[in-house]
């Protein structure tokens, strides 16, 4: 090939894909990517040792476990950026039974305290439930009110409550994802981009500049519609449009954190999972 075919094929191709800076971005999996047959000592040296910087884990109650968890991610060198917060798809903040939603607290409560005894900085929440029994309205005017009764703890502890964009019939468009997040007027109410779970309502490289600096959090996997099914695939296998979410991360500024949320797996898998993310934070 010479010079010139070279350069007609480089303008041919996005300019991501020839050696763009990688984005300043932290690489990180949900602890639920690691074998569950090995202690968390072990399970975070391997999410180490496969090139993760960071950890996602889940809302544990028990004072035992989770102080386990701190020495693991410790002695391991490994950050707990994030926390799962596991009560609000049982419980929904926007129920109307009463008891529900108390429950719903509780659990956020906890993660609130999980994340700060961990030393991480977010806690994801799925915000509401649209269903039969709780109307569109409701689910808003609900979990509304519930979160500001989070906001006080919230605050003290310095953890920043991340809404979550997932398949609960709710905050359907980027202009009204952003404003919910802007009705609360709180630095402690952000938003947890998750760029797959957003293919079934638009592109992801859309929501992310309208988002924009809203945006504290992300979670990466990709999403198909191929052959007329509908489903998550492996990163870069299927159709979400990596280049250009790389370039509206770039464009808005994005320096959080990356956290795949895939199946588990083994080594190996892991290592690839790792390379795949690298290539998406490098624009390939």
């Amino acid at each position: 090939m010479n010079r010139r075919e070279f350069l007609a094929l480089c303008a041919s191709r996005p300019a991501a894909s020839f050696g763009s800076a990688r984005l300043p971005i932290k690489k990180a999996l949900y602890i639920g990517m690691l074998p569950r047959d090995l202690s968390y000592a072990e399970r975070f040296r391997l999410a180490r040792d496969t090139g993760f910087e960071e950890i996602e884990c889940q809302t544990t109650p028990d004072r035992a476990t989770a102080e386990e968890i701190r020495k693991a991610a410790s002695s391991a060198g490994i950050r707990i950026h994030s926390v799962m917060n596991q009560a609000h798809w049982k419980f929904p903040l926007s129920s109307a039974d009463p008891a529900v939603v108390a429950e719903s607290l509780r659990g956020m409560e906890t993660s609130l305290e999980n994340a700060s005894f961990w030393g991480a900085d977010t806690v994801l929440l799925v915000p509401a439930v649209v269903n039969p029994e709780t109307s569109y309205v409701d689910a808003y005017r609900r979990s509304r009110e519930n979160i500001l009764k989070l906001l006080p703890l919230a605050q003290k502890l310095k953890v920043i409550i991340a809404i979550e964009n997932v398949w609960n019939r709710f905050l359907l468009s980027p202009l009204e994802f952003a404003g919910y997040i802007d009705s609360f007027r709180s630095p402690w109410v952000q938003a947890y981009f998750d760029v797959g779970n957003i293919a079934l309502y638009g592109y992801p490289q859309d929501w992310i500049r309208i988002l924009d600096k809203r945006i504290v959090k992300i979670h990466l996997k990709d999403f198909s519609f191929r052959k007329n099914v509908a489903a998550f695939v492996p990163l870069r296998e299927g159709d979400l449009n990596w280049p250009a979410i790389y370039k509206a991360l770039a464009d808005v500024g994005f320096r959080g954190t990356a956290t795949c949320e895939l199946p588990a797996g083994d080594e190996a898998y892991l290592r690839e999972v790792s390379r795949r993310v690298d290539l998406i934070l490098t624009g390939a």
